[in-house]
């Protein structure tokens, strides 16, 4: 068993880092360090995690917007990253682009108004499709929001539709192994396909039936096999 992995955990939008729960025991069990990111949308405190002093392996997995919420500081010293179901251009170029954009705008409008929740609980469907979204984590969407959390959630909107590609200190030597699914309600098909483009040398895991969430999958297990078989530069 490889010991000598560190890890920084980042969850997307509108969730939290209670996403990392089911990996947390399996991480431990190994004697991976890890540190869980927390962007503050709802009752838990805003959390930037940064590397310890320790040598080792250095791994990112993150979900959906997650790898765009880091430091670049993280990104860039990571030996290895994980994205599930992520991005680096959420808006495609052309026709089905604008359909995309105006869903955004939609959406940040709809958090300005009188029922947000409304919005959150539909945009959590879509995240859990096609499962039932009571399968999913834990999620801020699901409990009362401050204005605080309203309005971060609010500026990472406006993020996803202005990503134009990899976020800053995104590692080039890296290892990267992408988790698609193929039944993904959030990610455009060619955000998709764009993204592996972007990556040609990425490992890429695409689970067919699957959506956003990656509920009902085995994606625990077989990501933290990659992980336990990387080995030092």
């Amino acid at each position: 068993m490889n010991t000598d992995r560190q890890l920084i955990a980042m969850h997307g939008w509108c969730g939290d880092s209670r996403s990392w729960d089911p990996w947390l025991p399996l991480w431990r069990s190994r004697g991976w360090r890890c540190s869980c990111g927390e962007r503050g949308y709802g009752a838990l405190a805003a959390h930037q995690p940064g590397w310890a002093a320790a040598p080792g392996l250095k791994v990112v997995i993150a979900h959906s917007l997650g790898p765009h919420l880091l430091p670049p500081a993280v990104l860039q010293a990571a030996d290895a990253l994980v994205l599930l179901t992520s991005f680096g251009r959420f808006v495609p170029a052309g026709r089905q682009g604008k359909r995309v954009q105006a869903a955004l705008a939609a959406m940040a409008t709809q958090l300005r108004g009188d029922d947000p929740g409304a919005m959150l609980q539909a945009f959590l469907e879509q995240v859990a499709a096609p499962a039932a979204p009571e399968l999913l984590q834990a999620s801020p969407a699901r409990e009362p929001l401050d204005a605080k959390g309203l309005e971060r959630l609010h500026s990472d909107l406006a993020l996803i539709a202005q990503v134009q590609g990899l976020p800053d200190g995104f590692p080039p030597e890296a290892r990267v192994l992408l988790v698609q699914a193929g039944n993904d309600q959030i990610v455009h098909p060619l955000a998709r396909q764009e993204l592996e483009s972007t990556l040609p040398r990425a490992d890429v895991l695409t689970l067919a039936g699957a959506g956003h969430g990656l509920i009902g999958t085995a994606t625990v297990a077989m990501v933290n096999g990659w992980i336990e078989g990387l080995s030092a530069r």
